[in-house]
């Protein structure tokens, strides 16, 4: 599956919000990157407002711009507020939910340990990052050596990240589940849904 593989640091001064682990040289600066970024004073349009903030959204959850327009248009087909819905099919994705249990450092960890077979959903193997969770699903490592071992480092480099309400996790067991649909308020912040619905409206 293709993935994004450019400058990080640069994606993260350019939307000015960490969405990738920052290293040692990022600091946030009020022009973009580059060297004419200093000096660069352009207005930004409205159709330029609601790209930026698709990419960003894009980038975030680590998608290509094929797979994004798909789950787009499968939040519109749904009845509801089709930028919360398209939020949360992103952040249903087990890719997503394997980066918030702790089992995945970032979300590009997380979904190359899906990929490599590491995850079992009630029961079955699932190497399908973009696979869609689902209220009662119960998400845990195999139990393969290897597996847990992974599973387990990465547990210890994440006590800081908080789990959402959503989902559950025995971490002694490796286990996962998830409880309900998550809300607006425990999804991705600092993104304006609403501005990627009205640039793919257009």
């Amino acid at each position: 599956m293709a993935r994004y593989t450019g400058p990080t640091t640069r994606i993260n001064r350019r939307f000015n919000m960490a969405i990738f682990p920052p290293n040692k040289s990022f600091e946030r600066k009020k022009y973009p990157p580059g060297q004419h970024g200093p000096r660069l004073r352009r207005k930004v349009s409205e159709y330029g407002t609601g790209l930026n903030e698709k990419q960003k959204l894009r980038y975030t959850y680590g998608l290509t711009e094929k797979q994004f327009r798909i789950t787009f248009e499968r939040a519109k087909s749904q009845r509801g507020v089709t930028g919360e819905i398209f939020l949360r099919l992103l952040e249903c994705r087990l890719d997503n939910v394997i980066y918030r249990l702790g089992f995945g450092k970032t979300r590009q960890s997380a979904r190359q340990f899906v990929g490599h077979g590491h995850i079992c959903v009630n029961g079955h193997k699932v190497d399908i990052p973009s696979y869609n969770v689902s209220p009662g699903d119960v998400i845990e490592v195999r139990e393969k050596t290897s597996s847990r071992q992974l599973a387990t480092r990465s547990l210890e480099e994440s006590t800081a990240r908080i789990l959402p309400n959503w989902l559950t996790l025995d971490p002694d067991g490796l286990r996962g589940s998830v409880s309900r649909l998550p809300e607006r308020e425990e999804m991705e912040t600092g993104i304006n849904e609403q501005l990627v619905v009205e640039f793919y409206s257009r």
